[in-house]
C-alpha cells in the first residue's frame, strides 16, 4: 500500500507538471536524461578497466547451467526483455507533428536507437567480465549497482541507485507525454473519439492526459490484488507492443509491394521493400518469442479499445468495421475470451 500511494503521488505530480506545458516538461526531461547518462558512462569506464577475460569466457554459452537451455532458447527468452528496452524508440515519430523540421524526426530516432543499443550492449557485456553468470543472476535490483559495488565498493551502488531514481523520474515524464500524445494523434486522424483532441491553454492534450493517467492509476490499484512480478508485467507490456510493430511493418511491406508513393523513386522503393520485409519477419519472430500466453492476455486488454474506435467511426457517420476489420476484431474477441477463461480456470496467470 505505501508503494502504491507513493507511486500515485508521483504520477499525479507529473500529470499536473505536464498540464502546465509540454515545452517545460521536455526541458525537465532533457535535464534528467543528461543526469542519468553520466552514471552509465562512469560505470562503463570503470567496468572496462576492471574487465577480466577469464571471467567473461568461463562457460560462455551457459552449458554449465542446464536451466538456461540451448543458446537459441536463451536468445528467445531474452527477446521480450530486449524489446522492452527499445519500446518508445518510435516516440520521435509520434511527436513529428510538433517538430520544426521533419528531418529531425529521423535523426532523433536513429541517434536514440544507436545510443541506447551501445549502452545496453556495453553494460551487459562488461558486467559478464566482472562477475559470473550465477553471481549476476543472484543480484538484487538494480543489478548494475551490485556489479559496480563489486569493483569500487559501496559508493558505486549508491551512485547507480541515485542514477536509477533520476532515470525513472525522467522515464515517467517521457511516458506521460508519449501516452497522451498517442491518443491525441489518434484523435486527430479520426481513429479515436473527438474529445481526445481537446487541448488546454498550454497546448497540452488535456483529455488524453487524464484518460491515460487514469488508466495508469487503475493498474497501480490492480497491483495490490495481483501476485504478478515486475517481469510478468514487463512481458505483458512488451507483448502488447509487438502487435502494432508487426502491423506497422506489414503495412510498409504492403505499400512497397503496391508501389504507392514510389511512382518516381523505383530505387527508393526497392530499398524500403527490403527493409519492410526484414522488419515484418523480425516482428513475426518477436511474436513467436513472446509466446501464446502474453499474446492472449494482450487481446484481453485490446478488446475494450475497440469501443473508442467505434465511437470515432460513429462520430463520422461511418460503419464501425470494414469486412477485414470485422475479421480482426473477431480474432481479438476470441483471444480475449480464451484469456478470460484461462485466468478463471488457472491455465493462464498474470
Amino acid at each position: 500500500m505505501p508503494a502504491v500511494v507513493g507511486a500515485s503521488l508521483v504520477l499525479w505530480g507529473v500529470h499536473f507538471l505536464v498540464l502546465r506545458g509540454i515545452q517545460q516538461a521536455a526541458f525537465i526531461n532533457l535535464i534528467s536524461t543528461v543526469a542519468k547518462i553520466v552514471p552509465l558512462l562512469l560505470f562503463i569506464v570503470i567496468a572496462a578497466v576492471a574487465f577480466r577475460l577469464d571471467v567473461f569466457t568461463a562457460d560462455f554459452w551457459g552449458r554449465g547451467n542446464p536451466d538456461l537451455g540451448s543458446v537459441m532458447q536463451q536468445v528467445r527468452n531474452m527477446m521480450l526483455v530486449t524489446v522492452w528496452v527499445f519500446i518508445g524508440i518510435e516516440g520521435a515519430s509520434v511527436y513529428s507533428a510538433r517538430a520544426e523540421r521533419r528531418s529531425d524526426v529521423g535523426k532523433a530516432t536513429v541517434i536514440g536507437f544507436i545510443s541506447v543499443l551501445a549502452l545496453l550492449v556495453l553494460v551487459n557485456v562488461l558486467s559478464m567480465g566482472i562477475m559470473s553468470q550465477p553471481e549476476l543472476a543472484g543480484l538484487k535490483n538494480p543489478s548494475m549497482a551490485g556489479v559496480l559495488e563489486e569493483v569500487v565498493g559501496r559508493w558505486g551502488a549508491v551512485l547507480i541507485s541515485v542514477g536509477l531514481v533520476v532515470s525513472l523520474a525522467g522515464a515517467l515524464l517521457s511516458w506521460t507525454l508519449l501516452c497522451a500524445e498517442i491518443l491525441f494523434a489518434g484523435a486527430r486522424d479520426n481513429t479515436m473519439p473527438g474529445f481526445l483532441r481537446k487541448e488546454n491553454a498550454n497546448h497540452v492534450p488535456a483529455n488524453a492526459l487524464w484518460l491515460s493517467n487514469g488508466l495508469i492509476q487503475l493498474f497501480l490499484v490492480i497491483t495490490l490484488f495481483s501476485a504478478s512480478t515486475y517481469l510478468n508485467l514487463l512481458y505483458l507490456a512488451t507483448s502488447m507492443i509487438l502487435v502494432p510493430y508487426f502491423w506497422s511493418a506489414a503495412y510498409a511491406l504492403l505499400l512497397g509491394m503496391r508501389g504507392e508513393g514510389y511512382e518516381h523513386a523505383p530505387a527508393e522503393r526497392r530499398k524500403d521493400l527490403a527493409i519492410a520485409a526484414i522488419a515484418t519477419l523480425y516482428a513475426l519472430w518477436l511474436v513467436y518469442a513472446g509466446g501464446v500466453q502474453y499474446l492472449l492476455l494482450s487481446a484481453l486488454l485490446y478488446a475494450p479499445g475497440a469501443v473508442f474506435f467505434a465511437m470515432a467511426k460513429h462520430e463520422r457517420g461511418e460503419p464501425v468495421f470494414t469486412a477485414v476489420e470485422k475479421l480482426i476484431f473477431a480474432a481479438v474477441l476470441a483471444g480475449a475470451a480464451i484469456a478470460a477463461y484461462g485466468l478463471y480456470d488457472g491455465f493462464l496467470s498474470l
